[in-house]
């Protein structure tokens, strides 16, 4: 007598479509519910109470804070600039970034699994399987994925949610996005956790923070020089072929 194979453990297609669409859900639900409460205002309307309740429960304030900016990533909620500048003014430009570089990082895997279990299989076997510009387009991008995904995460003309997005949808091994995105959003991040350092004086002058600072040549020149050094192989790779 044979013995029968165990049920396959794979989930049901319908389950995948459910999760996206609970995801989904909560992403609309909690744009109309914070888009007018997660701004700048409510940040300096609030400050002296934030600072104290920091002071009084440092612990407390920042598990709340890392959790809260997973929550914002991972959902692509509005508000992940005013956190990033909100950890700057909680915690100071190191202490702050490195929160803030953590929280992105792992709300950033955790809408890429999602996408990834939901829909980026399916899809990836499908550019796989495509012919012409696509297929081709899939090529360029796996042959350089380390490259592609530090341009994407460097650039900052690249929306964040397309840029967690993207790669699910590329068969981009989870260690490499990670990696790429640990590292290539601290120039970033940095520089808007600075400006969030320096809320105390904005706010004291009556004034609102420059987030277009990130755009200012002093800024973004060295931030596009490496991505500009990030595409070097990209180039290296060209140029052989064209000599083969």
């Amino acid at each position: 007598m044979t013995e029968m194979s165990p049920p396959s453990r794979k989930s049901a297609p319908w389950a995948r479509y459910i999760v996206l669409a609970l995801v989904l859900a909560v992403a609309i639900a909690g744009y109309v519910a914070l888009k007018d409460v997660l701004t700048f205002e409510t940040l300096r309307d609030n400050r002296e109470t934030l600072l104290s309740f920091r002071d009084d429960n440092i612990v407390l304030i920042v598990i709340g804070f890392f959790l809260a900016y997973v929550a914002v990533v991972a959902f692509s909620l509005p508000g992940a600039s005013l956190a990033t500048l909100t950890g700057g003014f909680l915690f100071g430009t190191v202490f702050g970034s490195v929160l803030n570089v953590a929280a992105a990082t792992m709300g950033a895997t955790a809408i890429f699994l999602a996408a990834r279990w939901g829909l980026g299989d399916r899809l990836g076997a499908r550019l796989e399987n495509s012919e012409g510009v696509v297929k081709h387009i899939k090529d360029g991008i796996d042959e350089n994925q380390w490259s592609m995904l530090f341009i994407l995460r460097l650039v900052p003309a690249v929306p964040f949610f397309l840029a967690n997005l993207i790669p699910a949808f590329l068969e981009v091994p989870l260690h490499r996005y990670v990696i790429s995105t640990f590292i290539g959003i601290i120039p970033g991040t940095v520089v808007y956790t600075s400006v969030g350092a320096g809320l105390g004086g904005v706010f004291d002058a009556g004034e609102t923070p420059n987030l277009g600072i990130i755009f200012e040549p002093h800024v973004i020149g060295p931030i596009l020089g490496l991505a500009a050094l990030s595409a070097l192989p990209i180039v290296i790779k060209a140029l052989r072929k064209e000599k083969e």
